[in-house]
């Protein structure tokens, strides 16, 4: 059986696109859906470990949108036909209002980062930060980024580079690498001066705005009291 997902009205369909389609510029790979509870979850790789021996940190990208009709359902799915999709059905909007009934593409079963899970509750919220600051850190790690790899410079060495700068601490924000600002930069979680709320829970770490989430797999620790 095909599983589908049925958004709201035409405007939740095109604010899916637009995501999808940053999450296809940060990594041309997969994305994982999960829907229940009238909620489709939509998690999104930005930076992950290549192997059991790499110490990068997990890095997560994750909206949610309200839905009219769903299956309950669980899926790791290629973005790149999921929006071919997803464009398809925009095309033929003819009534922005009506809901919108999207079918997942053929299922992916060797993606790795899906398997890792961050816990639904146990949050406890820090000192929160805001946009403009996060928005600073992503700016200066993409250009250090950009003037450390060369064109043509190999995979492994271009990986070693984004997991120095990307697993850098944030001054002032230890317990954030500076990929967590790229990703909420990249996603297009971040406006202006907009407060960004801080969460932890066991090893993880959670950014949160008005437009979306970023989710931050670290060693365990804790800053709770």
């Amino acid at each position: 059986m095909s599983r589908t997902f049925t958004l709201l009205d035409a405007f939740a369909l095109r604010d899916l696109q637009v995501v999808l389609g940053r999450a296809e510029r940060v990594d041309n790979g997969s994305v994982r859906v999960v829907s229940g509870g009238g909620v489709l979850a939509v998690y999104i790789a930005v930076f992950y470990p290549a192997g059991l021996l790499d110490q990068a940190p997990t890095i997560l990208g994750l909206r949610t949108f309200a839905l009219a009709e769903s299956e309950s359902f669980e899926s790791v799915v290629p973005v790149r036909s999921l929006v071919e999709r997803i464009n398809r059905l925009e095309a033929a909007v003819t009534d922005d209002a009506a809901p919108v009934t999207v079918s997942l593409p053929m299922e992916v079963n060797t993606v790795t980062w899906a398997a890792i899970s961050p816990p639904r509750g146990g949050w406890v919220a820090l000192e929160a930060t805001n946009s403009e600051r996060l928005d600073a850190v992503a700016r200066a790690g993409i250009d250090e980024v950009a003037g450390a790899v060369p064109t043509g410079t190999g995979e492994q060495i271009v990986h070693r580079v984004r997991t120095e700068v990307w697993g850098r601490p944030i001054e002032g924000l230890e317990h954030i690498p500076a990929g967590g600002a790229f990703a909420a930069f990249s996603l297009g979680f971040l406006g202006g001066d907009d407060a960004v709320s801080v969460f932890e829970s066991g090893p993880w770490t959670r950014l949160t705005t008005k437009r979306g989430h970023v989710l931050i797999k670290r060693k365990a620790w804790t800053l709770a009291r």
